[in-house]
């Protein structure tokens, strides 16, 4: 019988544990997007990875354009107490568009792993394997990832110590986008 990487034991997860979690808002939205036609449920992803445990940081790593029309989104994001730190889309010559967040958010999982005991990165991008790395091997923090397994690296699956699948639990992780006539149960 072969091992499934997908399912991990969870790890010890108790009330005085100190967490923080950094979500990657560009690859969760685009993720929902494209395979489930839906937006994310934001808050319940918090509820889950904190856990009932303490927590320290929740902060959102958001891109903001110029018509600030997302700024509703951040307002709720904020409402459910997680912090949101904005970075402006970059429009190139030529029309390609850039809006990335990952040195800033393992800058800052770096610098707030002191105060915590517990890192939930909610991301299934692969660029993030050698913060998961540094994090578990070199400070002996307790990793945990949260992402949609579709998309998510196998790697990044592999060395977290717990690898949450939002797929799972589509009616909990997910809200349907009216924008789009495709239902989140009907895959």
């Amino acid at each position: 019988m072969k091992p499934n990487l997908n399912k991990k034991s969870n790890p010890l997860k108790h009330p005085d544990q100190r967490v923080g979690v950094f979500i990657d808002v560009q690859n969760m939205y685009y993720s929902a997007k494209n395979l489930f036609s839906a937006k994310v449920n934001f808050g319940n992803i918090l509820i889950e990875g904190v856990a009932g445990r303490k927590l320290i940081r929740a902060i959102a790593y958001v891109v903001r354009t110029e018509t600030k029309e997302e700024q509703p989104f951040f307002d709720a994001l904020n409402s459910l107490g997680i912090e949101t730190k904005h970075r402006p889309l970059q429009i190139f010559w030529g029309g390609e568009k850039k809006a990335d967040w990952d040195v800033g958010l393992t800058v800052d999982a770096i610098r707030l792993s002191n105060s915590l005991d517990a890192i939930v990165l909610v991301s299934g991008d692969g660029d993030f394997l050698p913060l998961i790395e540094y994090l578990k091997y070199n400070q002996g923090k307790q990793v945990e990832v949260m992402a949609f397994g579709e998309t998510s690296s196998g790697k990044l699956r592999e060395v977290a110590d717990n690898f949450t699948d939002l797929s799972a639990d589509k009616a909990k992780f997910l809200i349907q986008d009216r924008r789009y006539p495709r239902s989140v149960k009907q895959r």
